[in-house]
């Protein structure tokens, strides 16, 4: 089995065959999908998605680039919206972007210390979007851990070394998308060679990135697959190893899915 720990199931792309698309998931041994949040004010689109199928669960958060539009929200808003409903999972994604600018970086730096207080809170994972933004990513991953931890993921990873090491060091784990397929990712791929496999994760952030031999097309749950093959590849181990691997990671990060509902 293995997991999308990452896709957009809301976006419009989706919209016309949401139910063939979970279907074709599931049928390749894709058991649990994440859709992600990247506005809190159109939560109840998400929300209904997640209820119209147990192997869908979702999070609650602004995305970096919406940052400016949601600052009336706090960490209290983010907790009792997080803690209200059963399938909501995950914290963000929220981070830094730096590479589109399309937030002013103080409002980013603001909803993501917020985002922050609410993981740490409710203890559910906070999914990192960080691009362009090593720097000021990790000095305040590693600001606010000494405030108290949280447990976080950083997202279709395709920054630095330095950001990935320095991420595992302070607890959080990384995830791969179709990013790691392509071939001029050799960076990308060495630095997988080098996250401790307990820290792994498998995304498609679908419907962006979709992994060789799918690229160019609109991405779907289920390519986490043909990235999932190019990790195990990558790392010298079989495919059911890094599929194994993967969603057990999942599993202990994203505590709050309930396994057997998402396999049923």
């Amino acid at each position: 089995m293995l997991v999308d720990s990452h896709c957009h199931l809301d976006f419009p792309n989706f919209e016309e065959e949401r139910d063939a698309i979970v279907a074709r998931a599931n049928e390749v041994g894709v058991e649990t999908m994440v859709t992600i949040s990247t506005r809190v004010k159109q939560f109840d689109t998400i929300r209904k998605i997640t209820e119209s199928y147990d192997c869908v669960w979702c999070s609650i958060g602004t995305h970096p680039q919406n940052a400016h539009e949601e600052l009336d929200l706090s960490a209290d808003d983010l907790v009792a919206m997080a803690e209200a409903h059963p399938k909501v999972v995950a914290i963000g994604e929220v981070g830094l972007d730096y590479f589109y600018d399309s937030s002013p970086r103080d409002a980013q730096a603001t909803g993501f210390r917020r985002h922050i207080d609410a993981a740490r809170r409710t203890g559910l994972p906070l999914v990192i979007h960080s691009r362009d933004a090593d720097d000021d990513m990790i000095a305040i991953l590693s600001e606010e851990m000494e405030k108290g931890a949280f447990p976080a993921i950083l997202h279709c990873f395709s920054s630095g070394r330095d950001l990935a090491l320095r991420g595992v060091e302070l607890g959080l784990y990384v995830s791969l998308s179709g990013i790691l397929t392509f071939k001029k990712s050799e960076e990308i791929r060495s630095i997988a060679k080098e996250i401790p496999a307990d820290r792994l994760l498998v995304e498609t952030d679908s419907p962006y990135l979709a992994p060789v031999p799918k690229r160019g097309k609109r991405n779907e749950p289920s390519f986490v697959v043909n990235t999932a093959k190019v990790l195990a590849e990558t790392r010298g181990v079989s495919y059911e190893e890094i599929a194994a691997t993967t969603t057990e990671n999942f599993y202990r990060l994203f505590s709050k899915v309930d396994r057997k509902k998402a396999a049923t």
